[in-house]
């Protein structure tokens, strides 16, 4: 099984949703307002109002499901920004 984390613009959020759905993801939690820094810039709380708060996505699937994704994901990051980062998970 795979974990994929997403930290994108909350702007960008029902196209990544709706990228979810349309590949099967099993399902996704979503945490809003997320603020911190990155290489090149940082977002604060005081940003969501201009539209500038960060979303992170979290979905656990198999690598069927990921390949998918993929597909339509990466042009959205690539487009608006963001990131995403895989990691191999286990169930206990």
């Amino acid at each position: 099984m795979k974990r994929l984390d997403l930290i994108i613009s909350e702007r960008e959020l029902d196209s990544v949703i709706k990228a979810l759905d349309n590949a099967s993801a099993p399902g996704y939690s979503v945490i809003k307002h997320v603020t911190g820094r990155g290489p090149n810039s940082s977002v604060s709380e005081g940003m969501e109002v201009s539209g500038g708060a960060n979303a992170h996505v979290i979905v656990f699937c198999e690598e069927d499901v990921l390949a998918k994704l993929r597909d339509s994901i990466v042009p959205i990051l690539n487009y608006y920004g963001g990131v995403a980062y895989v990691a191999e998970a286990l169930s206990i």
